[in-house]
């Protein structure tokens, strides 16, 4: 369902498409999320990628936080180990907080410098030495709202309010290196105003009764996390008592308006982490708080021990996916994470894969196959380098996200077909076992799966991670009939257009009686088979189960429609039009390519042109099927826009007469029936 839900979220008034893609997780998936033809080459930068480098090992830190005036005030202790000879050393920090005081462990005023970017430029007072280990001090102070310039454009990734406060960890709020490689151990005491509940890594207990800098009483949370990690992230909130189910290690803290969910959620979420635990092993914790958070978050909150859900998504069916993928970080991401950001597909990759294996445990290989559809096209909407050398782009780009979760999520799949399921299982526990709390390279991964399999895969490898593009599989074949009643031969000719492809392909030939499988070695442009069946053969598949990352007209109507809603995203309603445009070069027929074009056309107030291009949603191939519904819909708006109630009413009418509710369309519809759609002061 996920799938659908997703690609609806833009929608809604047709006022706000920007805001919306990013709340429903575009930024994520580029679906998201966590959002890529000819094979290439790239050997350097799985060779040259690591250098010297600031490395940041632990945290104490003390912070209040005030909702009421929005206010952070924060001491941060950091232990890290420069590089030897290091004149100057930079700290990622929030634009939005000020640094009163830089002191050194000796308790010398160190000079800092704020950069363009937020980030803080620190003179030490002298040389530092190999191997050296140092402790500085950071005072600093500010107004988070959520609404200011953070660290990531169009992310919000920190807010200090009520009824749900926020500090997530790549928002930077204290200060930071190495985003998503560099771990460390935490130990953080945080003030909040009494009757607001605090969540971390490491809890140490029941809060304390403080008193805050306002002089009002406030409670204390203390929590400590003494293993390399990511223990980064607070939510502070004023939660009902928690929900669990089963065992009970997972809790759920939802707000008021949310409580009446709250079994729901703690049976799914409860469901996902037992069922990661038996595929990839025991956590070093099993405890997990699953916590809500504000509408617009558009992040999931990672860290040891904690997950979160927007509070949009509460009794939402695209929750069951959006839970499985975050507690899926808990094992990757988490407890393992990439040695460098050129491997950041293993952890993205895998934490979404782990996501369709739920999919498929829970509503069957179908499922499966239809959510591949989606990660296919997030796999090759951005296919122009290799995933080795993925860590050169920005981490929040869509390029990235794409490339890291989408075609990381199919370099597991097509794994798991090609050493089979006991064995990819095998590999999932070995790699978490061996890289527990470490960083993990492409070429760990490697070796843990060629250990396990006993199989050689550095030629799959070297493929999919050092390579771009995937093979359009053609088909040409001949029957003979054998004599003797022997039954028939196929001699045929698989054809792709890889010269460098290689990878045992799945055949089916369908005939008059049994079916047979047959799996064929295919390498380079044309591989022959010959096939022997009793009966007559009626259909030929190649990949029948979708075990491989292949592209078809279809997959590029899906990516240029991808694409189309990440360039909205963005603002660029220009370049949005045109790949939808393309999209219908591929199939002139796609209602989702015309819907998306009526879209952008209401949000530029273009509206005849806006109605005829949900006129041709409605005469197109009905793909997917919610186009309909909400054609209708937008229509009808477009009418009462233009003064033509009664066109409205009869649009709204036919859109109730669908019974297509996806994403509440049918509610929405008889909620213009009473009362006529205006539009919104501005877009």
């Amino acid at each position: 369902m996920r799938e659908r839900t997703e690609t609806m979220c833009a929608l809604r008034t047709g006022a706000s498409i920007k805001g919306a893609i990013r709340r429903c997780g575009i930024f994520l998936a580029a679906a998201a999320g966590m959002l890529a033809a000819g094979l290439s080459v790239a050997v350097p930068a799985r060779a040259q990628r690591e250098r010297p480098a600031l490395k940041i090992t632990g945290y104490v830190i003390d912070a209040e936080l005030d909702p009421a005036t929005h206010h952070l005030t924060a001491t941060a202790a950091v232990t890290f180990t420069p590089p030897a000879n290091l004149d100057v050393v930079t700290f990622g920090f929030h634009p939005a907080l000020k640094i009163d005081k830089i002191t050194d462990e000796s308790g010398k005023v160190l000079d800092g410098e704020r950069t363009a970017d937020g980030s803080v430029r620190v003179t030490p007072t002298a040389t530092f030495s190999a191997g050296q280990s140092l402790t500085w001090t950071f005072a600093y102070d500010g107004v988070i709202t959520g609404d200011e310039d953070g660290p990531v454009e169009g992310l919000k990734l920190a807010a200090i309010q009520e009824p749900i406060s926020y500090l997530l960890y790549p928002a930077r709020w204290f200060p930071t290196t190495g985003y998503l490689t560099d771990r460390f151990t935490a130990e953080m005491h945080i003030k909040v105003p009494q009757g607001m509940r605090v969540f971390a890594s490491g809890s140490t207990g029941a809060p304390q009764t403080v008193t805050l800098a306002d002089g009002k009483p406030g409670d204390e949370y203390d929590f400590k996390w003494d293993k390399p990690g990511f223990p980064g992230t607070v939510i502070a909130g004023r939660y009902v008592a928690p929900v669990s189910v089963g065992s009970g290690n997972v809790k759920v803290y939802l707000t008021v308006s949310h409580q009446q969910s709250a079994n729901q959620v703690a049976e799914t979420a409860q469901k996902e982490f037992d069922f990661f635990t038996e595929d990839f092993g025991e956590l070093e914790t099993s405890h997990l708080n699953v916590v809500e958070m504000p509408d617009d978050v558009a992040v999931a909150a990672l860290a040891p021990e904690l997950a979160s859900i927007p509070g949009n998504r509460v009794g939402d069916k695209s929750s069951v996916r959006w839970l499985a993928n975050t507690i899926a970080h808990q094992w990757w991401g988490l407890e393992v994470s990439p040695r460098t950001l050129d491997d950041a597909w293993i952890t993205n990759g895998m934490s979404r894969y782990g996501e369709l294996m739920y999919v498929e445990d829970e509503s069957g290989r179908n499922a499966l196959k239809a959510a591949l559809e989606d990660v296919s096209a997030g796999a090759l909407a951005y296919d122009t380098i290799p995933l080795s050398s993925a860590g050169h782009l920005d981490p929040f780009s869509p390029e990235f996200q794409s490339m890291t979760l989408e075609k990381g999520a199919m370099i597991f799949h097509m794994l798991r077909g090609e050493v089979g399921e006991p064995m990819f299982l095998n590999i999932l526990k070995g790699a978490l076992s061996q890289y527990t709390d470490k960083g993990m390279r492409a070429e760990d991964l490697e070796r843990v799966a060629e250990a396990q399999s006993q199989q050689e895969l550095t030629p799959f490898f070297a493929q999919w991670i050092d390579g771009t593009g995937a093979p359009q599989f053609t088909d040409k074949y001949a029957v003979y009939r054998l004599g003797n009643n022997k039954g028939f031969r196929t001699i045929g000719e698989i054809d792709q257009d890889l010269d460098l492809f290689r990878m045992p392909v799945d055949l089916r030939i369908e005939t008059d009686g049994k079916t047979v499988d047959q799996k064929v070695e295919v390498v380079g442009t044309d591989t022959q088979y010959v096939v022997d069946t009793f009966g007559r053969p009626r259909r030929i598949s190649i990949d029948p189960q979708d075990w491989v990352l292949k592209t078809s007209p279809d997959l590029q109507v899906r990516i240029a429609i991808l694409k189309g809603q990440q360039l909205v995203a963005q603002g660029d309603l220009v370049g949005a039009l045109a790949d939808y445009q393309k999209a219908l070069t591929f199939n002139p027929q796609s209602s989702l390519a015309s819907y998306r074009i009526g879209e952008v056309l209401f949000t530029q107030r273009n509206y005849q042109a806006s109605v005829n291009a949900f006129r041709d949603a409605l005469r197109g191939d009905d793909e997917p099927p919610w186009t309909e519904v909400w054609s209708h819909i937008a229509i009808g708006k477009i009418f009462d826009i233009t003064g033509q109630r009664d066109r409205a009413v009869n649009e709204y009418r036919l859109a109730v007469q669908t019974n297509d509710n996806t994403q509440g369309a049918v509610n929405e519809a008889r909620q213009y029936l009473e009362k006529p759609y205006k539009r919104p002061d501005s877009d």
